[in-house]
C-alpha cells in the first residue's frame, strides 16, 4: 500500500529505515514523537504510521505501548524486525577525549550503557526524541558532543563516524509496528495483540484469564504488564498470541478472556514477521 506513511523522525532514524522497508514507494512524513505518529494515524493525516515497540535488549518501548493501551483508534496492521547497529558520531573536528555530552534516544543510550561507562565515564548522556534528532542536537551543541545513531545519519547530517558497533550486545534487534485505522485480514500465519485489566485483585485471576487461551491450545509469544495509572500496584496486561482474531478458535478464546476481565481491547491482528516465522 503506497500512500502517506508517518514515522518517528527526523530523517535518518531507525524508524525511517523500517518505514522504507515496509513501503519504499510511500510518501514518508516524519513526526517528532511517537504520539505525533499515533495522532496522525487517528486523524487520517497519514494512511499508516511506523513506531518502535520493543527492543531485544531493553524490552518494551513504553511510549508506544502506553499510547496503544490508552489511545483508542489506531490498530497494529504489520510488524517488522530490524537489526540495530549503533555508531558513535561526532562533528568532524571532535576529539574523543574532549567529549562532554552524548545524545541519543533513551533506548539507544541504554543499549550502549556499558560502552559509555567504560569509554566516556565523565560524559553526560542526554535523552533525545529519536536517534536522528540526537545528531541534530549534537551538531548544534555549544560543548564538545557526540551522538549515538546509525550510519545513515552520518551521511545525512555531515557527521563523522567515530566508532561503529558501540551497542553492548551484537544481538540487538528492534521490533516496529505499522499502525493503521484497521488491522490486517487473515493470512494463515498471524499474530494478535490484546490488552486487559481486572476490576479488583484476587488470587488466580490472571491464570484464569490466560487459561481461556491455554485450554484451546493457543500459544502466547509475549506477556508483559504496564501500570494502569490509577493505583499503585494495579496493572494492565499485554499479550501477544498466535493466530488471527477472526480465526474461530481465537475468536472463542478472546471472548472467554473478555468475560473474565473489566477492560479488554484487541490492539490488532497482523502477519507474523517473516524472519520470526521460520
Amino acid at each position: 500500500m503506497s500512500g502517506r506513511l508517518g514515522f518517528l523522525g527526523p530523517s535518518g532514524s531507525y524508524t525511517e529505515q523500517a518505514a522504507l522497508n515496509h513501503d519504499s514507494m510511500a510518501r514518508l512524513l516524519p513526526f517528532s514523537s511517537v504520539r505525533g505518529v499515533v495522532e496522525a494515524v487517528r486523524s487520517g493525516d497519514v494512511d499508516e504510521g511506523v513506531v518502535p515497540i520493543e527492543n531485544s535488549l531493553e524490552g518494551a518501548v513504553t511510549a508506544t505501548v502506553d499510547l496503544l493501551i490508552h489511545a483508542s483508534g489506531p490498530m497494529i496492521r504489520h510488524e517488522q524486525v530490524l537489526e540495530i547497529e549503533h555508531c558513535l558520531l561526532g562533528r568532524p573536528e571532535t576529539r574523543r577525549d574532549r567529549i562532554e555530552e552524548i545524545y541519543s534516544h533513551p533506548q539507544a543510550l541504554a543499549q550502549c550503557r556499558a560502552f559509555l561507562a567504560e569509554e566516556f565515564p565523565e560524559a553526560r548522556p542526554i535523552a533525545s526524541l529519536s536517534t536522528s534528532a540526537a545528531v541534530e542536537q549534537m551538531q548544534s551543541a555549544s560543548s564538545a558532543a557526540a551522538a549515538i545513531a546509525n550510519e545513515r545519519c552520518a551521511a545525512l547530517y555531515g557527521a563523522e563516524i567515530l566508532e561503529r558497533g558501540v551497542q553492548d550486545d551484537p544481538n540487538n534487534q528492534t521490533r516496529f509496528v505499522v499502525l493503521a485505522s484497521t488491522d490486517h485480514p487473515p493470512t494463515g500465519l498471524d499474530k494478535t495483540s490484546i490488552c486487559f485489566d481486572f476490576a479488583a485483585d484476587a488470587p488466580g485471576i490472571l491464570h484464569t484469564a490466560l487459561g481461556e487461551l491455554a485450554e484451546r491450545g493457543i500459544n502466547l509469544t509475549k506477556v508483559e504488564s504496564r501500570p494502569t495509572r490509577t493505583n499503585l500496584g494495579r496493572y494492565i496486561f499485554l499479550v501477544d498470541l498466535e493466530g488471527h482474531r477472526d480465526d474461530d478458535v481465537v475468536r472463542d478464546a478472546l471472548a472467554g478472556v473478555q468475560s473474565q476481565v473489566s477492560m479488554f481491547r484487541v490492539l490488532g491482528s497482523y502477519p507474523v514477521w517473516a524472519s520470526s516465522a521460520v
